[in-house]
Parts: C-alpha cells; structure tokens; sequence
C-alpha cells in the first residue's frame, strides 16, 4: 500500500499525522511528510487518516 498527497490541497493540519504517526509527520516548515511505502501494519491507521483528511488531501494509491 501507499498513499499519494495533494500537496496543493494539503493545509499541513496533522489529524493525518494523529492518527498514523509512523507514516505521516510534519517537518521544521510545517510541511506534511510521508513515508514510501506505508509500513506493514499501517494499512488502517492509513485509510483513517485518508478519510478523515479535512482537505481531502490524501488518497490511497
């Protein structure tokens, strides 16, 4: 699994990184970062955090 992000989208809120703090993190600039690909036994944490993106800025891919 792996999941793409609209960085034009992406307002860098963190709910994503709340919910799969092994995948997603914010840098220094407050810019969302994410791992490639999600980690075996992310794949929840992940589709959560795809859902309840505010921006609908993520998809899984």
């Amino acid at each position: 699994m792996d999941v793409k992000v609209d960085f034009d989208r992406c307002e860098a809120n963190g709910v994503c990184v709340g919910l799969a703090p092994d995948v997603f993190d914010l840098n220094d600039d407050d810019e969302l970062t994410v791992t490639h690909p999600v980690p075996e036994g992310s794949e929840d944490a992940v589709r959560e955090a795809v859902a309840q993106c505010p921006r609908a800025a993520l998809a899984e891919a």
